[in-house]
C-alpha cells in the first residue's frame, strides 16, 4: 500500500510542472507517468506489466540510468527560467525562484525511484528489468550551469556543439567531425591566427571574420572544426551552411544575438560567379547592413580562391567603362573579412614532415628512405602535395595487407 500511495505522489507532481512543463513531452517521463497512473490506479496486472515493460524499454533507448536521464532532459530544457537568467538584463524574479526550486525537489525524487519499489507493488513473482539509479543533487547542479550559463548553453546546444542550417532552421549534426588541433600537423602559424581570435570572441572581445583561403587539402576546413572541439566547453558552437542558404545569416544573427554562448557561422569552400546575387547579400552581411552585428557571432569561411568569384576575361574585357571598378568589385568581398589566412601547398620538406608524423602517429614501421620514396610517388598521381594526400597515403598503408 505504501509503495502505491508513494507512486501516486509521483504521478501527481509531475502534472503540477510549470517551468519545465515539457518535459511531460519526452517520451520517456511520459511513459513513466503512465506506469505510475497505472500503479497507483491498481490496474490489472496485465496492463501494469506492460507500462512497466514499455517504460523500460523506452528507457533503455537512451540510457540505463533514470537518473542520468532526466538530469540530462533538465539541463536540455529550453524554459522561461532559463531564458530569464541568460538575459543578463532582466531582474530576478522571486515566483521564478520558488517555482524552480520546487520542481527540482519534484524531478529529483522521480528521477531515483527504485525499480524494485514499482515491482513491489506489482502482483508478478517472475523477472522484471531493473534499471539504475545515482546519487545527484538536482538543485545545485542545476543552478549552477544557470550560473555558467555562457559556457553550457540551454536547448539543442547544451547538448550539441556542431549544426548545420536546413530550411533555414539551425538542426544539431549528431555525429560531428571530432578533429583535434593535435591531429593536425603543420601550419601552425595559420592556426594560430584563428586560435588568437576565437578566444577573443569567447572573451568577448572584439573579434573578426575570417576568410581561410589556398589549396585544397590544406586543413582549412580541419582546422575551424578542430578549433571548435577545443573551446566547446569554452561556449563554443559551430552552424554550418551552404552558399545557398546566405540569405538566412540574418535571421540566424538575430536569433543567437541574445543567446550566452559564442558562435562561428561556417560556409565552406566559397566561391561565386560573377552574376551570383549571394556575392552582394554576402557583402552586405560582412559590412553590417542587413542587420546590426552580433558581438557573439563570427563569420569562418574557406575558399580555393583568394577572391572568391570565378573571374574570367569577359568581366575585365566587357563593356563596363570603368574597368578598374569591375574589377574591384569582384575582389572586394574578400576585403571585407578581417583577417584573411592563406594555406599554402607544402614544400617537398614540410610534405614528408607530415608523412613522419602521421606514420608515427599511426605506428607504421618502415625504413624512412622507404616511406619518403613511396610519400612522393603517391603524389603524381593526384593534385600535388598536401596533409590531405598525406593521409591518404598513410591509410594505404595501413589497409595494406601484410606480407
Amino acid at each position: 500500500m505504501d509503495n502505491c500511495m508513494c507512486c501516486s505522489k509521483y504521478s501527481y507532481d509531475l502534472k503540477t510542472l510549470v517551468i519545465f512543463r515539457n518535459l511531460l513531452k519526452d517520451s520517456v517521463i511520459e511513459k513513466l507517468m503512465l506506469l505510475l497512473e497505472c500503479v497507483e490506479n491498481s490496474s490489472a496486472t496485465e496492463v501494469q506489466l506492460e507500462k512497466y515493460a514499455d517504460f523500460v524499454a523506452e528507457l533503455y533507448k537512451h540510457n540505463t540510468n533514470l537518473t542520468e536521464y532526466v538530469l540530462n532532459k533538465i539541463f536540455e530544457d529550453e524554459n522561461v527560467y532559463v531564458l530569464s537568467k541568460s538575459n543578463k538584463a532582466t531582474e530576478s524574479n522571486l515566483l521564478l525562484e520558488d517555482c524552480i526550486s520546487h520542481e527540482l525537489d519534484i524531478l529529483n525524487s522521480i528521477a531515483t525511484i527504485k525499480s524494485q519499489d514499482i515491482k513491489n507493488s506489482i502482483d508478478y513473482s517472475k523477472f522484471l528489468p531493473n534499471w539504475d539509479i545515482s546519487s545527484h543533487n538536482f538543485k545545485e547542479e542545476y543552478l549552477l550551469r544557470v550560473k555558467n550559463i555562457s559556457a553550457f548553453g540551454y536547448g539543442i546546444f547544451a547538448k550539441y556543439n556542431m549544426f548545420i542550417v536546413e530550411n533555414g532552421e539551425i538542426v544539431p549534426i549528431k555525429y560531428p567531425d571530432t578533429t583535434t588541433l593535435d591531429q593536425l600537423i603543420g601550419y601552425q602559424r595559420e592556426r594560430k591566427i584563428v586560435i588568437d581570435n576565437t578566444k577573443a570572441l569567447i572573451d568577448g572581445k572584439p573579434a573578426s571574420n575570417i576568410l581561410l583561403y589556398g589549396d585544397a587539402g590544406t586543413g582549412k576546413s580541419s582546422t575551424v572544426k578542430a578549433v571548435v572541439n577545443k573551446f566547446a566547453d569554452k561556449g563554443l558552437r559551430i552552424i554550418q551552411m551552404q552558399k545557398k542558404n546566405i540569405h538566412d545569416i540574418p535571421k540566424i544573427m538575430d536569433n543567437l544575438n541574445k543567446n550566452p554562448l559564442k558562435f562561428i557561422i561556417f560556409i565552406d569552400d566559397l566561391s561565386f560567379s560573377s552574376d551570383d546575387s549571394d556575392f552582394s547579400t554576402l557583402k552586405a552581411i560582412l559590412e553590417g547592413n542587413v542587420s546590426s552585428r552580433a558581438n557573439n557571432v563570427v563569420i569562418y569561411a574557406t575558399s580555393n580562391r583568394r577572391h572568391l568569384v570565378k573571374e574570367s576575361f569577359s568581366d575585365r574585357e566587357g563593356d563596363d567603362i570603368h574597368f578598374n571598378d569591375t574589377v574591384q568589385e569582384l575582389t572586394s568581398l574578400s576585403e571585407r573579412f578581417g583577417i584573411s589566412i592563406k594555406f599554402m601547398q607544402p614544400s617537398k620538406k614540410d610534405y614528408l614532415n607530415i608523412v613522419h608524423e602521421l606514420a608515427k602517429a599511426n605506428n607504421i614501421q618502415m625504413d624512412i628512405n622507404e616511406l619518403d620514396i613511396l610519400a612522393e610517388r603517391f603524389v603524381i598521381s593526384r593534385n600535388g602535395r598536401s596533409p590531405r594526400s598525406a593521409k591518404q597515403f598513410i591509410m594505404t598503408l595501413m589497409c595494406k595487407p601484410e606480407d
